[in-house]
């Protein structure tokens, strides 16, 4: 068995048992959690993907070895630097997902009851689409290797649209095309049946919001996918760090969304801070060939991991202490232009 198929056996071992342990011990059904409970969970599923990259610098060697005859040589510590750094990039973006979640929620008038179970449902539901995106992608990217200046041309885009973005253009979930597709061909009901996602009324089925909520929900983490997924590619071209990284910051989503919830909506200018590292990274995959002749791939992947602490962390204590100045975001908007 080689250190990648190891790797891939004790990932899927792992994550068995922390979804057994997640749904049988951390959750209960139709209960609240609390900011105390969010936070235990939330340092659980960092904990073990902090793990995960403590066993990656172990097999380190090994990986490294079976890399290097694909993908020419690389540091032995290399890939668990990527996966570190591909960690900390959808993670931060998922924090950005979680103002879209919340959204979602506040349009539907879900009880809070009901969140912890629609989102597990709508997380476990993204996590297969975003495992089908990512295969074809790495397959895409194998066969046609242009395809990643393609992808970062895209994040360059998607980075520049996303710093510019204002208020104005505000994620609406009742007037999205994915709810208007789904009241074109689904009988739809305005309530949420008492925690059911379909019941039967007048003898016929019917969904509930429920139901029309963990479809939202996996829909635009598919959307946020086209962002993040390339983004991991421009830091890892390894499949292995791909699939783990993100499964890995997905499976967190839930609990940081309820440590979250109240605090994101202050974080105001940390769109412009993932905005600046999805600019960063598209450039890197566009001037990749050349940069690799003055920096060797473990320098790359250490300056993106530098950036992206910078950028995250700099854009979240930016947003705290203009919020304890009392500063108007649209002033410092105004005075910037």
């Amino acid at each position: 068995m080689s250190a990648h198929q190891i790797v891939y056996l004790v990932f899927g071992i792992v994550l068995t048992i922390a979804l057994a342990f997640d749904l049988g011990l951390l959750s209960k059904k139709n209960k609240s959690i609390s900011i105390r409970q969010a936070l235990n969970q939330t340092m659980f599923w960092v904990g073990l993907a902090i793990a995960f990259f403590i066993f990656l610098w172990i097999e380190g060697p090994a990986l490294a070895l079976e890399s290097s005859d694909a993908t020419g040589e690389i540091s032995r510590h290399q890939l668990p630097f990527e996966f570190l750094s591909a960690y900390l990039m959808e993670w931060s973006l998922s924090i950005d997902n979680i103002f879209v979640f919340i959204l979602i929620f506040n349009s539907f008038n879900v009880k809070e009851a009901y969140y912890s179970r629609v989102l597990l449902l709508g997380i476990l539901m993204a996590i297969i689409f975003r495992v089908i995106f990512i295969t074809l992608g790495v397959a895409l990217v194998a066969k046609f290797s242009w395809v990643l200046y393609i992808f970062g041309g895209f994040l360059i885009y998607t980075g520049y649209h996303m710093f510019k973005a204002n208020d104005d253009e505000q994620f609406d979930p009742q007037t999205s095309k994915i709810y208007k597709f789904l009241k074109s061909f689904l009988p739809l009901v305005n309530h949420d049946g008492e925690g059911k996602y379909m019941v039967r009324e007048n003898g016929k089925p019917v969904y509930t919001t429920l139901f029309v909520v963990v479809v939202l929900l996996a829909a635009i983490d598919l959307v946020f996918a086209l962002d993040s997924i390339p983004a991991v590619m421009g830091i890892s071209k390894d499949p292995l760090i791909i699939y783990t990284s993100n499964i890995f910051a997905v499976l967190g989503l839930r609990s940081l969304f309820f440590l979250l919830r109240g605090a994101v909506t202050k974080f105001d200018y940390l769109q412009q801070g993932i905005a600046i590292v999805l600019v960063f990274i598209g450039v890197k995959m566009l001037g990749e060939h050349y940069l690799s002749m003055w920096m060797s791939k473990t320098s790359q992947v250490a300056l993106s991991l530098g950036m992206i602490v910078l950028c995250i962390s700099g854009s979240i204590l930016y947003s705290i202490v203009l919020e304890k100045k009392g500063t108007p975001k649209d002033y410092i908007d105004d005075s910037v232009k």
